[in-house]
């Protein structure tokens, strides 16, 4: 019984593995095509220059967690910070939030591999993939633990200067500790970002 238990969860992990790889590799983002061939096709005319996005983005916010298996939710304040290595490709996200009770104490920290589509100036949602480490202190003991998170992420920017906006992200975490915890969260907040410093003579 406990084996079928363990290759059911296997094979969800890889089900989520495997799909995420494929929207990774498969899919362009969207509207990069269908922009080229107008581009190709259209007379080459003078525009205006798009503005200049950020180098890196905040995500400042609160997030909450449920274990699946049962239990009360918990809340957090959540930060996180995320960059773009390859541009509509790959972005680097890496965030941290503190998980208080009244007996417990715990820090998750993730860093998540995301893949970005541009719905428009104003919108983007992503998809990202990556590990998560949680340190857990209870009744005068501590402990460490490795899993994988996989979260979705939907920005909003009120400008398309996006110098401020607003996200949502919900996510599911599985532990490689023992029992296999698994647990949905949902994180929530403000965008803000960061520009490069402009130096006048």
């Amino acid at each position: 019984m406990h084996r079928s238990g363990s290759s059911a969860v296997i094979t969800r992990a890889f089900i989520y593995v495997a799909t995420y790889l494929l929207l990774f590799f498969c899919l362009p983002s969207f509207g990069q095509a269908a922009v080229g061939k107008q581009s190709a096709d259209l007379p080459q005319v003078e525009t205006a220059k798009e503005p200049e996005e950020p180098v890196a983005i905040l995500e400042v916010g609160a997030a909450t967690n449920w274990n699946i298996k049962g239990g009360a939710a918990t809340f957090a304040p959540s930060l996180a910070a995320e960059i773009t290595p390859i541009e509509g490709w790959l972005e680097l996200e890496a965030g941290v939030s503190p998980f208080y009770t009244r007996k417990s104490t715990e820090w998750d920290t993730d860093l998540l591999l995301k893949k970005p589509w541009t719905v428009s100036r104003k919108a983007e949602f992503m998809l990202g993939i990556g590990p998560q480490w949680a340190y857990l202190k209870q009744n005068g003991k501590s402990a460490n633990s490795i899993g994988a998170e996989l979260a979705g992420d939907f920005m909003f920017w009120p400008k398309e200067k996006h110098r401020f906006g607003w996200f949502l992200e919900p996510a599911y975490d599985y532990s490689f500790a023992g029992g296999h915890p698994q647990s949905v969260g949902m994180s929530a907040g403000l965008l803000i970002g960061i520009r490069r410093s402009v130096r006048t003579r």
